[in-house]
């Protein structure tokens, strides 16, 4: 087997990889970062969501020679303008950039931010003429030079904990040193040795891979520097190399958000040649940062195993971290650390199994170090939840920590927090408690038992009814022997003559008791099915009211088809199989759809729109909506917004206030946006994409709708409404109105998008909103849009979608369960949204969604019918919008709407060519829609309404999709459920996997691609293409105005914004429903000042790899 070539560095190429400010989209630069260190690279990567500073600071205390930049979502000129700006004022203008996003930066700004000193900024054509891996090639051949290191010892005396680039250059120069043996390694720790002045206390931290040891030296740095608040602290953190190419992925730095503070250096080491877990030059790495005069070093050293321990010699005190899963008892007397560690940390102590561990780790602890007079929870062993805010076993673990330190080092620390006697965590419940986690287990077994009682029955409905036709064509007169009476052995050989009538009519009575309730109704409805459906006119109800519709239409030829056509089964138990995994649309299992009919006064079409302020996005809505009844107001907002924030001057920010999405932030923001809408009518509904701020947006629309509906009141009357009357049409408008919210934080995690808080406190404040819904009777409302849209962008096949998706779904089941509410009162509030792409599987993904949702609804968790049905949203796949060829798009466009309309979906949005490169203008949203309305109108086929159905190819694939996503929910099963999968990155790594896979075959042209690998226009010029498209980008008119209604809005409220945020901490604190706070401070408060207050009260997300 030949291995690829590719550029193989003589330097040790440091490289920084990142996403750009509010930019979510980390699928292209987590595939190049991977591509980076398997060529050589040693790689640090920080993920999504960076601002220009931090990217900075991070090439700067870890001494790179490049930046590798991406910015998908708009603003990229400001972005890298701020970038190079820094690397100049910060006196590194020898680290090279390079960026790339899309199509999304046209050719005219790529020449304009390469004009800025730029390196290269990668374009679709550019990945098409050189793949990924000339692509790397090229940064790595710009990337591979030494950085100059002569003289850096006179400058010793310059050491100080704010000289990062000096610290860096330092630690950079003993490394060289010391792996050269050149003889400079001695002049430079002798000049070091000179500046030392005090002895810095030095933590070590070590343990096995995936302990979570990254997060734990977070918290306690933070509590550090919280405690401390003139402290400096520098850590060293050390990551494998891998010894075939000699790359590294330094992946510490991602989870660090205290290096926010600034009052924190950290360096990312690789252990190179070492053969430890700690490289050769850490000694005088650490006599560099004591140079510097830090208060306090941490160090990390890479992923140990049970007889390691190579950290214990140069530092002060150490911690093993370990979690519950180290296998039998006896592991635990191979550990070596177990002898050596000052402090044994149980992280993840949340987790099954992990008080035992507890017990058996200081049962070890005790027997190694032979104190048996001490009590086993006096010993230093300690329980942790590193990954949870504030966890009260991190606390302990830290003032341990400190008193030690004092004791050991005379650092006279004296710690501002209250003494605590605890060892361990306080597990408060948990979101999924401990023994519902094998729920997606069970949740399979109940579809596969379903699946088996139902081929059960249909065969003894098969048997009966031939049985029946036997009994049709024989008389009473044929006789056989019987045997199966017992007699005596003297007349054993001579059977009783009985009648084959009595016989069969004995096995019929037989198999009859055998037939289940449903079956038998099943069959009882059978006629009377067949006969309604052949009817002109059928009467049914949706939520209590009666609809009438007709049942044929007629083609332009005069052709009688049916909007549903059933099957011509005469075999009864062909009728029970098809009703038992099929049935008719708004029958259970709902395979065909949840109700039994599509809507006549109502298109499925819900186009999104977002962009500049509020103003242009209400002249949007009113444009798409114009010459239709219903009013589907579907907004993007802009990545600013969707990480809640403010808008803002700072250069990174600026460019990106009103880009690829509308900025709101305020709720007077939220009312113009609407402006000239009634939210409560009937036919309006609102679709809000927000996931991370979604508790505080949706705050700001609710009170946006009461706001409209008492104005609108009080002008009918004539009079201001009474204090009653207020609370009554308040109450009303929440039952009232109509949309759905999209609050999915699981997605966002496993997709690495928009989470801004603690995993745990964004649960939280999910649960909440649901608790208010359940409270105050909001049920035409959807809590929450569980997304597989965003996970099918990340890069996950559509099977993966689906499973990840649905799994999401159940997680929040079970965890508004564990709250205690009532699975009737939340599930209808639960709606999904899908990708649908060019696949084979997505023909079928939102029926065997439908189909595991209500089996599982119904036999598992006991649902009403309601609760039952699972609605879908649909949007057309981004990942098929190609920078090349743009108008073929619409072709794909037009194939994945007949896919979703094809297969029920409740709503549904198409994609406009351009959308891949813009906002889309409205000549290309006026095409997107035009697909949907000449498919429901005009393409014949769709005056049937179940069209997939009889179909062996659909009714195969529906049956290999669901194995597929059964198996895999009992992967993610065996992993702990949603949660304990995130944990370890199961479906992070599952989607970049398979992104990885799709592009490779993209890039080696074996997944065609037309006019992208295959069948290309060599006459298309991009620069004339992109020329000729209406770029979509806020003016600058529309940003100051937002800046200046921002300041207006917070001027206003001066007086009553800190105490307004003053309560929203304390019921977060108290534990109270914090959405209901919320709808009284986003009246006073901005969106980023209220997201900044919640940081500080439920914690931020943490990245991971």
């Amino acid at each position: 087997m030949q291995e690829t070539t590719f550029y193989k560095p003589s330097n040790h190429v440091r490289i920084v990889t990142a996403t750009s400010l509010f930019d979510g989209h980390d699928v292209a630069i987590n595939i190049m970062r991977r591509i980076m260190q398997d060529s050589g690279a040693e790689v640090i990567h920080l993920g999504h969501n960076r601002t220009a500073s931090e990217v900075v600071e991070a090439a700067i205390q870890e001494d790179v020679q490049a930046l590798a930049l991406t910015c998908y979502q708009g603003g990229h000129v400001e972005f890298f303008q701020m970038v190079m700006d820094l690397l100049r004022d910060r006196g590194v203008p020898h680290v090279k950039v390079f960026g790339g996003g899309g199509g999304v930066i046209v050719p005219k700004e790529i020449a304009q931010i390469e004009a800025m000193g730029v390196g290269k900024i990668f374009s679709p054509e550019d990945g098409r003429r050189l793949g990924l891996q000339g692509m790397i090639d090229l940064v790595l051949k710009e990337s591979d030079f030494p950085l100059p290191c002569e003289g850096v010892e006179r400058r010793a005396g310059e050491l100080h904990p704010a000289n990062a680039a000096l610290i860096a250059r330092f630690i950079t120069a003993v490394e060289e040193a010391k792996a050269r043996q050149n003889g400079c390694l001695r002049s430079l720790t002798d000049a070091l040795l000179k500046k030392v002045s005090r002895n810095v206390p030095i933590l070590g931290f070590t343990g096995p891979g995936g302990a979570g040891k990254s997060s734990l030296v977070d918290e306690l740095v933070t509590r550090f520097i919280n405690d401390f608040p003139q402290k400096r602290v520098a850590v060293v953190s050390v990551d494998p190399t891998k010894r075939r190419t000699g790359g590294a992925l330094l992946g510490d730095r991602i989870r660090m958000n205290s290096l926010a503070s600034g009052r924190v250096y950290m360096r990312s080491l690789s252990t190179r040649r070492a053969e430890s877990e700690i490289p050769d030059a850490l000694p005088e790495v650490l006599t560099v940062l004591r140079a510097a005069d830090f208060d306090f070093i941490v160090v990390e050293t890479a992923g140990i195993g049970q007889g390691d321990a190579a950290i214990v010699p140069h530092v002060d005190a150490t911690i093993y971290v370990m979690t519950a899963e180290f296998g039998a008892p006896t592991q635990l007397e191979k550990i070596d650390m177990l002898d050596l560690a000052d402090f044994v940390a149980i992280n993840k102590y949340d987790h099954r199994g992990a008080e035992d561990a507890l017990r058996d780790v200081r049962r070890q602890f005790q027997r190694n170090r032979r104190l048996f007079d001490m009590p086993p929870e006096q010993l230093p062993v300690f329980g942790t939840i590193a990954a949870r805010f504030n966890d009260d076993g991190v606390t302990a673990l830290y003032q341990a920590v400190v008193e030690m330190m004092n004791d050991r080092t005379r650092c006279g620390w004296q710690s501002s927090l209250p003494p605590t006697d605890r060892r361990t965590s306080s597990v408060s419940s948990a979101l999924v408690p401990p023994e519902r986690v094998r729920y997606l287990a069970e949740v399979a077994d109940t579809v596969e038992r379903y699946h088996k009682t139902c081929a059960q029955q249909a065969e003894l409905v098969e048997r009966l009814w031939q049985i029946e036709g036997v009994l049709s064509q024989i008389g009473n007169s044929e006789m056989v022997s019987d045997f199966s009476n017992t007699r005596s052995s003297a007349d054993s050989s001579m059977g009783h003559p009985v009648s084959v009538s009595a016989l069969l009519e004995a096995r019929r009575e037989a198999l009859q008791k055998q037939i289940s309730p449903d079956c038998r109704r099943i069959l009882e409805e059978f006629p009377a099915i067949r006969e309604e459906y052949a009817r002109d006119e059928i009467v049914y109800s949706v939520r209590g009211r009666e609809i009438c519709t007709t049942l044929h239409r007629r083609s332009l030829s005069g052709t009688r088809i049916p909007r549903v056509a059933l099957p011509g089964y005469r075999n009864p138990g062909d009728w029970v199989r098809w009703a038992f995994r099929e049935n008719v649309p708004g029958r259970f299992p709902f395979t065909a759809g949840v109700f039994p009919f599509k809507r006549e006064d109502e298109d499925p079409t819900r186009m999104f729109a977002g962009e500049g302020g509020p103003e242009r996005t209400n002249r949007r809505f009113k444009f798409l909506s114009h010459n239709h009844e219903a009013k589907r107001l579907s907004t993007a907002f802009d990545s600013v917004t969707l990480y809640g924030c403010d808008p803002d001057e700072q250069l990174d920010i600026y460019g990106k206030v009103g880009t690829s999405g509308v900025s709101i932030c305020t709720i007077e923001d939220m009312k113009i946006l609407f402006d000239g809408f009634d939210l409560c009518a009937p036919n309006t509904s609102v679709s809000m994409t927000i996931n991370g701020p979604a508790p505080i947006v949706l705050a700001m629309f609710f009170n946006t709708a009461i706001d409209q509906q008492l104005a609108r009141i009080e002008a009918e009357y004539g009079r201001p409404l009474s204090a009653g009357e207020r609370e009554r049409f308040t109450a009303w408008t929440l039952q009232t109105v109509r949309g759905t919210v999209q609050a999915d934080i699981l997605k966002e995690d496993q997709g690495q998008n928009t989470c801004i808080f603690a995993i745990d406190f964004a649960l939280k404040m999910m649960g909440d909103v649901q608790e208010y819904f359940i409270r105050h009777g909001v049920q035409h409302f959807y809590s929450v849009s569980i997304s597989g849209y965003h996970i099918a962008e990340a890069g996950a096949n559509p099977i993966s979608q689906l499973a990840f998706t649905l799994a999401n779904g159940f997680t929040y089941v079970e965890y508004f369960l564990a709250r205690g509410m009532d699975i009737d009162d939340f599930a209808p509030n639960l709606s999904f949204f899908f990708s649908s792409g060019m696949d084979p599987e997505y023909s079928v993904i939102n029926r065997v969604a439908r189909r595991i949702w209500a089996v599982a609804m119904r036999d598992k968790y006991g649902a009403n019918e309601r609760s039952q049905k699972l609605k879908t949203h649909i949007q057309t796949s981004g990942r098929s919008l190609h920078a090349h060829e743009i108008q073929f798009n619409d072709i794909r466009t037009t194939l994945q709407a007949l896919t979703a309309m094809y297969d029920h979906c409740n709503s549904l949005h198409t994609n406009a060519y351009d959308e891949g490169i813009t906002t889309p203008s409205e000549e290309s949203v006026r095409r997107a829609q035009a697909i949907q309305l000449i498919i429901k109108n005009e393409f014949g086929p769709t005056i049937n309404e179940n069209p997939l159905q009889g179909s062996f190819l659909i009714e195969e694939l529906t049956d290999l999709v669901e194995e597929a996503v059964l198996r895999e929910f009992r992967r993610i099963s065996e992993r702990g459920g949603v949660l304990g999968a995130m944990e370890t990155g199961y479906q992070r790594a599952r989607i970049q996997e398979e992104s990885m896979h799709y592009e490779q075959k993209k890039m080696d042209g074996s997944l065609p691609i037309i006019g992208v690998n295959t069948f290309i226009n060599p006459h298309e010029d991009m620069n004339a293409v992109v020329g000729n498209l209406q770029l979509a980008r806020a003016g600058e008119d529309e940003k100051r105005r937002q800046l200046d209604r921002l300041r207006a809005f917070q001027a206003a409220h001066r007086d009553e914004a800190p105490a307004a945020l003053e309560r929203l901490q304390q019921a977060a604190l108290a534990g109270e429903n914090v959405f209901a706070e919320l709808m009284q401070t986003v009246r006073v408060c901005s969106l980023g000042q209220i997201t900044r207050a919640l940081f500080r009260v439920g914690g931020q997300f943490r990245r991971n790899m």
